[in-house]
């Protein structure tokens, strides 16, 4: 009987966990230079700190790494080849419960060009 009424609890302490974490930020940063992309990440959280918000990240994602293989020859040497490659290095900040005041202080941020930034309300 104390098991069923302390799993109903946990169970209570879930949702309200879950109800007070509502609405959260999710700012995906993406970029081809590693530099630059921390660079912009470290401004975007700066920016979400000066205004008491809760930051959960940057959580790095998995590189994402296109390839592709020419020939160097278009007529003979057909076994002369180059490889070419693009890494995509990618972010991940949340912000939790963010204000207004927030939300318009990361719209009027200015990066630098090369850096792609999706938000989403979740």
């Amino acid at each position: 009987m104390e098991t069923e009424t302390k799993s109903k609890a946990k169970r209570g302490a879930k949702k309200d966990v879950a109800a007070q974490a509502e609405h959260k930020l999710r700012i995906r940063v993406r970029a081809y230079e590693h530099k630059i992309l921390d660079l912009s990440v470290k401004q975007i959280m700066d920016t979400a700190a000066r205004f008491d918000a809760v930051i959960v990240g940057p959580v790095p994602l998995p590189t994402e790494i296109k390839r592709w293989t020419v020939n160097r020859s278009s007529f003979v040497h057909k076994d002369a080849r180059e490889q070419f490659e693009m890494r995509i290095h990618k972010r991940l900040i949340d912000i939790l419960n963010p204000s207004s005041k927030v939300v318009e202080a990361l719209t009027n941020l200015s990066l630098p060009s090369g850096v792609t930034i999706d938000v989403k309300m979740v």
